[in-house]
């Protein structure tokens, strides 16, 4: 499959079963967790319902959803601008190293370069997935000096 057969463009209401199997499919690969269908529909939704929470992009090949990508956002003072950080990424086993993620990057960073309050893109990878911080680092993105913490209330 060649890249000239991916489309990106931002999802809408109707793609948020695909989005939602997605998730789920991301998250009991990434970390072997069933996550609750009706929770995650519901924050799937919420995000269509709230443009404020971001919004999703995804990819279609020969009329068939095979990637996709939500964007959130983060205020940063210092820079008096927005981060936009990329996140539940997901692309079906099939289309895998065929330009999917490629497609949904530049469109996303082609939409953040000409917004005005964009001062960057961010993103979180595993630190074992040496895979995806090749390919994050072929597309010119660097590595921070940060590391991540995190407290879950589940």
């Amino acid at each position: 499959m060649q890249n000239h057969s991916i489309r990106v463009r931002r999802a809408t209401i109707a793609d948020v079963d695909t989005i939602v199997d997605f998730n789920a499919a991301m998250a009991q690969e990434t970390e072997n967790i069933i996550l609750p269908r009706q929770r995650l529909t519901d924050g799937v939704k919420s995000v269509f319902e709230d443009s404020t929470k971001g919004f999703y992009v995804v990819a279609d090949s020969d009329g068939a959803v095979v990637g996709q990508m939500m964007i959130t956002y983060e205020w940063s003072d210092w820079r008096n601008g927005v981060f936009w950080w990329i996140q539940s990424v997901y692309v079906r086993s099939s289309h895998r190293r065929t330009g999917v993620f490629r497609s949904l990057f530049e469109y996303v960073k082609c939409l953040a370069e000409s917004a005005p309050d964009v001062c960057g893109l961010r993103l979180y990878v595993a630190s074992d997935n040496q895979s995806a911080q090749q390919v994050y680092q072929s597309l010119n993105m660097k590595k921070s000096h940060y590391e991540l913490y995190e407290m879950s209330f589940d």
